[in-house]
């Protein structure tokens, strides 16, 4: 009953006009955004997060949360029609783009939709139900709880996003030493700034968001030279009652998985897509039409991932730690409003924490009403021609990290992690782990000394307590598992070679 006291409690701010017009403008720029090759919720949510300054804070927290999770499924909709698919709809490129090349496009369409109207109603569930429990249980988490538990977000996420351990590592410290440009907050010394005077207050957050995300997008496209040509084919919405009663299995399978996965350090729309593609593969009564355009394929990962999508806000808003590089700036967004996300938030603000998670349903209502009925007018976006399209993005790039500081040294620090960026992607490297990284490694660095100074410079209790030895442990397994992983094969491919040389 509590729970539906809350439940009422936060549609009564979520439903006023002005959060309804914020929610809906979040949840069509979001979906616009999906549906642009080259764009996505990150660069985005960094482009709009000096505008937060003038909105109210409800408003502006339930904006940037409906571009986040109406991207989702925007990006689905290019995966399906044109296979240019974002990081959270790989997935959709395989089943869905076949049913295109089948004519069945706009079957494909309903299914996304209405599997990530499923996806978000049991993740919105699971996120009013959990995030208050998480938020008690994080009072027992210390300063060596939270080292081992970003630490443990650190190796997961590297894992996930690039597949390569050592890379994502890598990219992970690259993020940690940017974060500590500037000057120390304890000691007052400068740090990595060069002797240039506009880094002694760090570097700016958006500008590398805008650099590595935004930027590197656009030069990758140009450099492509790729000429992408609109989708014109019919669409034709509604399925028959045996295709409906195929979606509705899967996407519940899929909006459990990606609701469970979206919880976890590391986990997210990424991964939850692949996983909830997995377990249809496995358990579907059609599993051999998989991969061939089959209804489960869309389903299952349309629902992964818009649950995922809405679950990530759950280790933001209770723990105070953010599991990916969207929730990295959705936390910046907190802290510009002078609020701290963490086990204090349900207290201290329960008008905008259950606002903000009632705010979601009504997204999800937004989302459903735009993505099915008017798909058809949603493909115009593919007209826009990119000779306009890019000089437009880089133009708002240059005026977002500018009017933070008013500084035009921010620009060229941007146009520097543009390029940076681009030569991320060039080398096969991914930016998401350096993102985590600059905005978690003061954080790490901060309850390291904090922990030090608790246990007089004690380094074992970092594994003497029960929380932190545990999460430390987990943390062994998993690089133990990825060291075998990536030596087992060569040791195949040996036993291959010595079997054919027989």
């Amino acid at each position: 009953m509590d729970i539906l006291t809350n439940l009422a409690f936060g549609f009564e701010h979520a439903l006023t006009l002005q959060n309804l017009m914020y929610c809906a403008i979040g949840c069509t720029v979001g979906t616009l955004v999906g549906l642009l090759p080259g764009l996505g919720p990150l660069s985005t949510i960094s482009l709009l997060l000096p505008l937060t300054y003038s909105i109210p804070t409800a408003g502006s927290l339930i904006m940037l949360a409906g571009i986040y999770y109406g991207a989702q499924y925007g990006d689905s909709v290019s995966a399906i029609t044109m296979r240019i698919p974002h990081a959270s709809s790989i997935v959709a490129c395989i089943d869905g783009y076949q049913m295109t090349l089948k004519g069945r496009t706009g079957l494909a369409l309903f299914t996304a939709g209405v599997s990530s109207f499923i996806g978000g109603t049991v993740a919105i569930v699971v996120l009013a139900t959990l995030a208050p429990l998480l938020g008690e249980v994080a009072f027992l988490f210390g300063p060596a709880d939270y080292c081992a538990l970003i630490f443990l977000g650190f190796v997961c996420v590297s894992f996930v996003t690039t597949g390569s351990l050592l890379n994502g590592l890598a990219m992970t410290l690259v993020g940690v030493v940017l974060g500590l440009v500037g000057t120390d907050v304890n000691s007052g010394v400068a740090r990595f700034t060069m002797d240039l005077s506009f880094l002694a207050e760090g570097i700016g957050l958006v500008s590398i968001a805008l650099g590595c995300f935004g930027i590197a997008e656009v030069v990758k496209n140009l450099d492509s030279g790729e000429e992408r040509t609109p989708f014109n084919g019919k669409i034709k919405l509604m399925p028959t009652w045996p295709e409906f009663k195929r979606i509705i299995p899967s996407a519940l399978r899929g909006s459990v998985i990606g609701s469970f996965l979206g919880i976890l350090p590391g986990g997210g729309p990424v991964i939850a897509q692949f996983a909830a593609y997995a377990v249809d593969k496995r358990f579907s009564k059609y599993k051999h039409e998989m991969g061939d355009g089959a209804i489960e394929g869309v389903a299952g990962q349309a629902a992964a991932d818009e649950a995922a999508a809405r679950t990530s806000f759950i280790p933001l808003m209770s723990i105070g730690i953010p599991e990916n590089a969207v929730m990295a700036l959705m936390m910046a967004a907190f802290i510009v409003k002078g609020i701290q996300p963490g086990p204090t938030m349900i207290a201290d603000h329960p008008d905008l924490f259950w606002g903000l998670v009632a705010s979601m349903w009504v997204g999800n209502c937004f989302l459903l009403v735009l993505n099915v009925p008017l798909v058809r007018y949603w493909l115009s976006v593919f007209k826009i021609p990119f000779s306009v399209l890019f000089p437009s993005i880089l133009f708002f790039c240059c005026i977002g990290t500018y009017s933070i500081n008013n500084n035009l040294n921010d620009i060229f620090i941007t146009a520097l992690f543009g390029f940076m960026g681009y030569l991320f992607m060039r080398l096969g490297l991914e930016a998401p782990p350096l993102m985590l990284g600059f905005i978690l490694g003061p954080m790490l660095e901060e309850y390291f000394r904090r922990q030090l100074l608790i246990s007089r410079g004690d380094f074992s209790s970092f594994l003497t307590r029960p929380i932190s030895g545990t999460l430390f442990a987990v943390i062994a397994i998993i690089i133990g598992w990825q060291v075998v992983a990536f030596f087992l094969p060569s040791r195949k491919r040996k036993a291959a070679l010595l079997q054919a040389e027989q």
